[in-house]
């Protein structure tokens, strides 16, 4: 096992260790860390176990087995992106809504003042 073998992983269970921390913090929530967790763990097992990810990378067709994880990492920051996106529009329908019924109680409380 190699310095750079101890170093990655020491670093991916930092990262999983610092979600978890954030998670029971109430900073980050469950459903938002499941994709940080998971990548974490893909790192941890590769830094740990190299001949796995030679494995799976040519298994796959990777030239350079190690572009894989780059693969998997932007793979998981898409799908990340994407989640943020939906949460993101259906918070803004539910504000939109929300201010609406707003209007219309702030119409009638205005109505029976006059």
């Amino acid at each position: 096992m190699q310095i750079i073998d101890i170093l990655s992983g020491g670093i991916s269970i930092i990262f999983i260790c610092l979600i978890i921390k954030l998670i029971r913090k109430g900073v980050l929530r469950e459903e938002y860390s499941f994709v940080w967790i998971v990548i974490g763990s893909i790192f941890i097992f590769f830094s740990f176990y190299r001949k796995g990810l030679d494995i799976v990378g040519k298994f796959l067709g990777f030239v350079y087995p190690p572009a894989f994880l780059f693969l998997v990492f932007l793979f998981g920051i898409i799908i990340f992106l994407v989640h943020l996106s939906i949460i993101n529009t259906k918070q803004h329908n539910q504000i939109k809504a929300l201010a609406q019924k707003i209007a219309v109680l702030e119409k009638k409380i205005n109505s029976k003042k006059d």
